[in-house]
């Protein structure tokens, strides 16, 4: 037997066909995507710094968009990472993440978790006019 060959069944070399872990409820998937986990570490972040100032900010309205939409004539150097719109009148102050950037930046988890942290953390900053660091004191760690 040739020792450098793979034991299971890969036909034409295209890798797994089916899922790896059969789900329990039919068409749900048994672990979250992407996007449901990033989505979710957004909400932790976002629900403990809007707890501690929700009096001072007002009403903000937090998204997370998987990429931003930039005009044609953006230059290729950098991308947003956030974005911030002082509401007006009854409209609410919106701040958006853009995942697939954020997500392209980081290595880890851990680099995901403090990248989304000091982004929210210097958006709500820039809301209250107060340095990064009296906001949440994780800032910079």
């Amino acid at each position: 037997m040739n020792e450098g060959r793979r034991l299971t069944r890969d036909r034409r070399g295209r890798g797994q066909r089916g899922p790896g872990i059969v789900p329990r409820d039919p068409g749900v998937p048994e672990r979250p995507t992407r996007r449901e986990r990033f989505d979710r570490l957004v909400l932790d972040i976002v629900t403990e710094i809007d707890a501690r100032w929700h009096k001072q900010l007002g009403l903000v309205e937090y998204a997370v968009e998987d990429t931003p939409l930039l005009p044609d004539d953006w230059g290729d150097e950098t991308v947003p990472l956030s974005s911030l719109v002082r509401g007006s009148g009854g409209d609410a102050t919106r701040l958006v993440l853009f995942r697939r950037p954020i997500e392209h930046r980081c290595e880890s988890r851990a680099d995901l978790e403090a990248m989304v942290l000091t982004l929210v953390v210097e958006q709500v900053a820039e809301l209250l006019g107060l340095p990064p660091e009296d906001v949440d004191p994780r800032y910079g760690d």
